[in-house]
């Protein structure tokens, strides 16, 4: 099913609020997601169809859904339970974090190791992660089976690693500079655009 960016960032923070919640509560309300998302609650229903329309399943008139069977709803509908390996470009402050955030692990995702290009980095370990050098990426993504990069690196080394990085076999780039990559038709890029969500939330604006 092709669920719109928006929805599935949506439906990621509904998770977070079943996964808070599932000890305490068995049934939530739409209201209670808009609530605490500050949305309309007619928002919170439509983005649920999306989970509604894979079999059939609705929350209960009066009562709201069921908190573990929406949870696991979700995680079914985006995947949450496939493992997808990536490696991490950038040990800097920024690729240090990501590699430090267990909670990645719950969501599928697993970094398996960091690449780098300053001698002082590599060989250094990062909450359990291999810090190698960058001119491995290729070897080690072709023998791991791993196609998803995220790029951490400094906004004048970006455009530079993802050239190396699309020609060393990743086919995935989640880049967290600031720099627009030029990647050949067969690289999808993802740009996490951290200036531009601080933005919308110190102006006020509420994405819908």
């Amino acid at each position: 099913m092709n669920i719109p960016d928006k929805v599935i960032n949506r439906l990621t923070m509904y998770h977070f609020i079943l996964d808070d919640i599932r000890e305490d509560e068995k049934y939530i309300s739409s209201t209670k997601f808009a609530n605490l998302l500050n949305i309309d609650n007619s928002q919170v229903r439509k983005d649920l169809k999306y989970i509604d329309n894979q079999d059939g399943y609705r929350g209960k008139c009066r009562v709201g859904y069921e908190v573990l069977k929406l949870k696991n709803k979700i995680e079914e509908c985006l995947g949450f339970k496939k493992t997808k390996d990536v490696f991490i470009v950038g040990a800097g402050n920024l690729g240090s974090a990501l590699a430090k955030y267990d909670s990645f692990q719950d969501y599928g995702l697993n970094v398996l190791a960091m690449f780098d290009k300053d001698p002082k980095k590599i060989g250094t370990v990062i909450n359990g992660k291999e810090v190698f050098d960058i001119s491995r990426v290729g070897n080690l993504a072709q023998r791991l089976g791993v196609e998803t990069a995220i790029l951490t690196v400094p906004k004048e080394y970006a455009q530079g690693a993802a050239n190396y990085l699309a020609g060393s076999g990743i086919k995935y780039i989640w880049n967290f500079t600031t720099c627009i990559l030029d990647v050949p038709k067969d690289v999808k890029v993802w740009n996490e655009n951290l200036i531009g969500s601080f933005l919308q939330f110190t102006n006020g604006n509420k994405e819908k």
